[in-house]
C-alpha cells in the first residue's frame, strides 16, 4: 500500500506537465482560442491606461482635497 502511494506521489508532476504541455499544444493549434486571448489582453492594457489617465488627471485634486480635509483635522483637536 505504501509502495502504491508513493508511484502515486512520484506520477503526480509527470501528469502535471503531461497536462499543461498538452492544453499549450492546444492552445496553439486553436486559432479561435489564440485571437479570444489576444483580445483579452488588449482590454486589460486599455483599461490600465484608461484608469491611469484618469488618475493623472485627479490624482492633484484629490491630493489637495485631502490635504484641506486632514489640515482641519488638525484644528478640531
Amino acid at each position: 500500500m505504501e509502495r502504491f502511494m508513493w508511484n502515486q506521489i512520484n506520477r503526480l508532476p509527470l501528469l502535471a506537465y503531461l497536462a499543461v504541455t498538452g492544453f499549450v499544444q492546444d492552445l496553439k493549434k486553436d486559432e479561435r482560442g489564440l485571437s479570444g486571448v489576444v483580445v483579452a489582453v488588449l482590454l486589460i492594457l486599455v483599461a490600465v491606461l484608461a484608469v491611469v489617465m484618469i488618475w493623472n488627471f485627479l490624482g492633484d485634486w484629490l491630493q489637495e482635497l485631502f490635504d484641506q480635509i486632514t489640515g482641519k483635522a488638525g484644528g478640531i483637536a
